[in-house]
């Protein structure tokens, strides 16, 4: 099994439409009190780790969720992890969208969703995935398989990156829960992904850094890694739109 970059998937702190019930689209919302104290307590989570890369959204609500996690980072901003375009969607109530006959499509055939002037599910699924497996390559190609690297982006991108990783149909993916400000890590190998960590919101997040690679010794081969799953590691942590 071939060794490759861990990618942790941040969401974004609350914002002041999830706080209120809408669904902020591609607005510049803000994060709420809430959400910026939810921002400041996974940058303390996150202090120490050696971040080989930040990739983000460039929508208002990630930017400011890096700013207060991360403030000596700099970003690198990333249209393949926006928002999912929800067309004339955008800025709705939920309670109101909820009564509109492309709801439960979106809910339970999400592949066949396309919304009013705005993307398909499918093509954000798309575009999301193959963005982050971009990116993961040629972190691991320039900083090595020990790399770790953190993308902030939104609920239903991560849920849908979350899926491929986990070899389900997009159809399956509002079974997935990212909460606001929640970390999902994921390892790509040659072979398949490893989901580490799910909605994770208080877990040690230095245990996903990897050890380094044992050095060989004179005279003596270096202990191979174990055959199994364990040995890329990490259990799993803990359908909605954001």
């Amino acid at each position: 099994m071939s060794l490759v970059a861990t990618v942790l998937l941040l969401r974004h702190g609350r914002t002041t439409a999830n706080a209120s019930g809408g669904l902020a689209g591609r607005q510049p919302v803000e994060l709420d009190d809430v959400g910026r104290g939810q921002a400041a307590a996974v940058g303390a989570r996150l202090a120490g780790l050696p971040l080989a890369a930040v990739v983000s959204s460039p929508l208002l609500r990630c930017r400011q969720t890096l700013s207060l996690a991360l403030p000596d980072a700099l970003p690198r901003l990333e249209d393949g992890i926006i928002e999912c375009d929800y067309g004339s969607w955008e800025g709705q109530p939920l309670a109101k969208l909820a009564k509109d006959p492309l709801w439960p499509v979106v809910q339970q055939h999400p592949s066949a969703a396309v919304f009013p002037g705005g993307e398909a599910m499918a093509a954000m699924a798309t575009r999301a995935v193959a963005a982050v497996r971009a990116w993961d390559a040629k972190i691991t190609e320039e900083h090595g398989p020990e790399a770790v690297w953190l993308a902030c982006s939104h609920g239903d991108v991560i849920k849908a990156i979350a899926a491929d990783a986990l070899g389900l149909h997009l159809d399956q993916f509002q079974r997935i829960v990212a909460d606001p400000a929640s970390v999902t890590a994921i390892r790509y190998t040659a072979t398949r992904p490893f989901v580490l960590r799910s909605n994770d919101t208080g877990g040690d997040l230095a245990a996903l850094v990897p050890p380094p690679p044992a050095k060989k010794r004179r005279g003596r081969r270096a202990a191979a890694p174990a055959e199994s799953d364990a040995a890329v590691g990490g259990g799993a942590g803990g359908g909605q739109l954001p």
